[in-house]
């Protein structure tokens, strides 16, 4: 198994990173020109999300083709130069593996619709009334999971969009077929995978109406994952390279499962527990105040959880999928800096595997868009039209949309406060947060208490102190919902780190032992307040002490 824990990825989506070409989409070589930016920030992995041939209905995760490159993106030829580049540069680059389903458009799904029964058992059609789908089960995108082919007489399952076909995973000729993929990629120079919505290829032997929910309880870690994940990791002979698995409404038990060495399944996993504690019961287009309490608590659970079991987390606020976190849970107003270096402190330092999603290490926010014509993403289009059904008014859809939809991570990255933000000379396929000429690359890189310059100590403090890789932790202050606060130990080192979550300065119980302590790092300038037997703290102020014996 390969060794990760003391390495950082940075997550790219493409199409927003750099344009090379001023046709307003980012591309491959736009990764390649900014590989000295990465490399001084310090990140050991990049991982690219599709950049296989697709109509883009899900922006790349509908794949219509794993072993070439969207003209889009670019050539082979790029990417190869990439890997080869960013390898120069001690840099692995990971690819995104999208095997639950495929594009429609994928060459296997239209011969299965010219009515080739090898290619129809590629995917999981049932035969069926046309005004009877097999299954009340619902899309993740809206509406019913199922979609019936008049061609055929049949209805196919897509658990994401209509237009993203679920793949058959119970028949060994599709294990085969995605096994070239990891090894075609894997010859190519690629160091890692990460494996899209994963927990959910095994589907069950017998489809049923689900009269608790949307279906996902019978196929969310289903019932041979786990030997499928096996078969795939064996076979592929990827046990040595970083592997991730991005883990819908999963369970503990199987997240320790699939990621502890022995299991020889995957390097570590994403779950999502913990960016739904804004979510009015349990709904994520039902918008209410973050819940503290119910952060802390996830946190400590996953953590020890995964500890106990030897299992590893992949520790991340934002992605491709989540709006900004410094928009969600931070300031955009007096307390923007701060709260962004806490929140990247908070997670950094926690057991498991950090990941960086493009701008987060500059503080990027949400974009605030406020007509429905911004937005692009059909999971952001389709929920518009559900929340009008509900009778939500325009203003109020669209106030949902601005706090939940994926389009707010999706927003071109902000390099400078030129035109298009230094993005592209040509203009930019997503239209761009306003703030771009206040929070951008350039600004960061001139100002030696920036956001980026705290990342930047963050990842170094990894590679020097093992004890942030390697050491146990435990939890202080856990009924303060004020206050995220735990020590790591490993060995004769101690490090404690105390974080405020609120906008306002808070006073805990302190340790005196503490005043002997190394301040590591902290987001604010100056010693920090200790007296007697208390601690104050700043608004959203993060402290990072340290001791060796």
């Amino acid at each position: 198994m390969a060794y990760f824990k003391d390495k950082v990825v940075y997550q790219i989506y493409p199409k927003s990173f750099y344009d090379s070409n001023g046709d307003g989409v980012g591309d491959i070589r736009g990764i390649t020109l900014k590989l000295d930016y990465l490399a001084d920030l310090g990140v050991d992995y990049l991982w690219l999300t599709p950049v296989f041939p697709s109509p883009q209905k899900d922006n790349g995760y509908d794949v219509a083709d794993y072993c070439a490159i969207d003209p889009l993106f670019g050539r082979m030829e790029d990417l190869q130069e990439l890997i080869a580049a960013a390898e120069n540069k001690g840099i692995g680059i990971m690819l995104d593996m999208v095997f639950n389903h495929t594009s429609t458009e994928h060459i296997w799904f239209q011969k299965a619709l010219a009515g080739d029964l090898k290619y129809q058992d590629y995917y999981i059609f049932r035969e069926g009334k046309p005004d009877q789908p097999p299954t009340n089960w619902q899309s993740k995108f809206g509406g019913s999971a199922w979609e019936y082919e008049k061609k055929l007489g049949k209805w196919y399952l897509h658990l994401f969009d209509v237009t993203q076909a679920d793949l058959n995973w119970d028949n060994p000729a599709v294990r085969e077929e995605l096994k070239k993929v990891v090894r075609f990629w894997k010859q190519k120079g690629v160091k890692g995978f990460r494996f899209d919505v994963v927990n959910l290829i095994s589907k069950p032997a017998v489809f049923e109406n689900d009269d608790q929910g949307d279906g996902r309880r019978f196929y969310t870690d289903g019932p041979n994952i786990h030997e499928y994940l096996k078969e795939l990791v064996r076979d592929t002979q990827i046990e040595d390279m970083v592997t991730v698995g991005e883990m819908s409404s999963t369970t503990l038990d199987n997240c320790i499962r699939y990621s502890d060495p022995a299991e020889k399944e995957l390097s570590m996993c994403f779950n999502f527990h913990h960016l739904k504690v804004d979510y009015k019961n349990g709904n994520k287009w039902e918008l209410m105040p973050a819940d503290r309490m119910a952060l802390k608590q996830l946190f400590e659970t996953w953590q020890i959880g995964m500890q106990n079991g030897n299992g590893w987390n992949a520790l991340f606020w934002c992605n491709h999928d989540q709006p900004r976190i410094v928009s969600r849970l931070g300031s955009e107003g007096d307390y923007h800096k701060q709260s962004a270096k806490m929140l990247a402190a908070m997670i950094h330092l926690l057991r498991g595997t950090p990941y960086i999603y493009q701008g987060e290490e500059i503080g990027m926010t949400n974009p605030h868009y406020t007509d429905i014509a911004q937005y692009l993403d059909v999971e952001s289009l389709n929920y518009y039209q559900i929340l009008l059904q509900e009778g939500k008014t325009a203003q109020q859809a669209l106030q949902v949309l601005a706090a939940r939809s994926r389009d707010n991570s999706r927003t071109p990255m902000q390099w400078s406060a030129a035109e298009f933000a230094g993005f592209s000379e040509g203009g930019a396929w997503l239209s761009l947060a306003d703030n771009y000429q206040q929070i951008n690359v350039e600004a960061a890189l001139a100002d030696e208490d920036s956001i980026y310059a705290f990342y930047r100590k963050l990842i170094k403090l990894r590679k020097e102190k093992q004890i942030i890789a390697e050491g146990e932790i435990h939890f202080l202050e856990k009924m303060n919902s004020e206050v995220f606060a735990y020590q790591r130990t490993w060995g004769d080192e101690e490090l404690v780190v105390l974080n405020n979550l609120t906008a306002e300065a808070i006073t805990i119980p302190a340790q005196l032992k503490w005043q002997d302590y190394e301040k590591l790092l902290g987001n604010y300038a100056g010693d920090w307040s200790l007296t007697a037997d208390k601690m104050m703290l700043k608004p959203y102020e993060c402290l990072v002490l340290y001791q060796a014996k």
